[in-house]
């Protein structure tokens, strides 16, 4: 059997290499022009499949088939065939699942290779079938329906294309993944094809089609638009050819201006009550009276200020203490000023054999320096004593500090 097929497809594979200008001229014309070829060629043509006479007295044309193939080869854009048949494909598809299901079942392996590649097959076309539909779109798209050249045609085009559209997303939805995964079973091979392979090209192929449609959209939209442009255009044009004379008018200066060019809002001018009016005197009279009560502004009463005895009691005096920490910084700044010889701290500290803390001490001259105003602290110099750290960088500890005068 399948080298019968071989040879068939051999067969008609030559044919159509040998015959390529005759096929050609078909695809293009619509049409077989039979004076220019022997009837021999032709009637081989017609008995492989590849020409057909659709009445006794029409033209030879090309095979749906073959002009389809070719089509989706040559990626014509004048293509507008949309194969939306996927509740059919996936009708065999779950066919041959369950033979190839069956199959494995009876240990009929050679049966079930067929029936995998037989699957195979199916799944493929019906990924191509939806790819090929989506490019079919696009390249209509792309062009703005080149292919035709009035405006009333492109919009033709447009809804043609919007309704195959909506026919492909109905067809989407005899996807049952559900269904196909319960067919699928366990079966590695089977899962692949049904659900893996087949949802990643239906969300593909979904998400195209929206895109798809929102572009047809907006080209049916521009379309219009030109359509309503072009109409107002040759009117404009025949009432020329009409009456030549015409002289568009002043239409600024009219009292009623046409809509068309009456684009925008009047504008009111501004007003306000003339109460001097003789003639609205009546008027206003009528109007007050209908008020039901006129609101009176009522004078606040200003409270009186009653005066207040001032009661003057002796304060309490707060007398503030020294620290006397601070206090012996202070001494020590007097004694440098009254020696006039810089001295160190710890020296200070040990003629007055302070009690304080060494540490503290130190802290609280170096405090009391920075505390001086800027004036005061440029008469005194502060040099620090002592020695960096033998391990970290950057760290100075300080033994000693010397105060002087500048």
């Amino acid at each position: 059997m399948s080298q019968v097929l071989i040879q068939a497809g051999t067969k008609l594979l030559n044919a159509l290499g040998r015959h390529s200008e005759l096929i050609m001229q078909a695809y293009i014309n619509g049409t077989v022009n039979e004076q220019d070829y022997s009837p021999k060629i032709l009637e081989q043509l017609v008995q492989l499949g590849v020409l057909w006479r659709p009445d006794p007295q029409s033209e030879l044309r090309l095979k749906s088939a073959v002009r389809t193939l070719l089509e989706g080869s040559l990626q014509d854009e004048r293509n507008r065939t949309i194969n939306a048949n996927i509740g059919a494909s996936l009708a065999s598809l779950k066919t041959l699942a369950e033979h190839y299901k069956e199959s494995l079942h009876y240990n009929k392996y050679n049966e079930a290779a067929a029936y995998m590649s037989d699957l195979t097959e199916h799944v493929y076309q019906l990924s191509e079938s939806l790819s090929n539909s989506v490019r079919v779109m696009f390249s209509r798209i792309n062009n703005e329906f080149g292919y035709v050249s009035s405006v009333d045609a492109k919009i033709r085009e447009n809804e043609l294309a919007q309704g195959q559209v909506t026919d492909l997303l109905s067809q989407l939805e005899c996807f049952r993944f559900d269904e196909l995964s319960e067919i699928a079973g366990s079966n590695r091979e089977l899962r692949h094809l049904l659900v893996v392979s087949l949802q990643q090209r239906f969300s593909k192929a979904a998400q195209e089609l929206s895109v798809v449609q929102a572009r047809l959209l907006d080209l049916l939209g521009r379309f219009r638009e030109f359509r309503g442009r072009t109409r107002l255009l040759k009117g404009y044009l025949l009432h020329m050819e009409q009456q030549p004379d015409f002289v568009p008018g002043n239409y600024a200066n009219l009292t009623h201006v046409p809509v068309l060019f009456n684009q925008t809002a009047s504008i009111i001018k501004p007003a306000s009550v003339d109460v001097n009016s003789v003639e609205h005197e009546e008027d206003y009279h009528s109007m007050v009276a209908s008020l039901s009560h006129i609101h009176k502004r009522q004078g606040q009463q200003e409270a009186e200020n009653k005066q207040q005895d001032i009661d003057v009691t002796e304060q309490s005096t707060v007398a503030l203490e020294k620290d006397p920490l601070q206090a012996a910084v202070e001494e020590y700044f007097c004694d440098v000023i009254d020696s006039g010889q810089p001295k160190t701290a710890l020296t200070y500290y040990q003629e007055k054999a302070l009690s304080f803390d060494k540490e503290v001490w130190i802290y609280q001259v170096i405090g009391g320096y920075q505390a001086l105003a800027d004036q005061e602290k440029q008469f005194f110099a502060l040099d620090p004593h002592g020695e960096n750290d033998k391990t970290y960088t950057g760290n100075f500890y300080i033994n000693d500090i010397t105060l002087g005068l500048r």
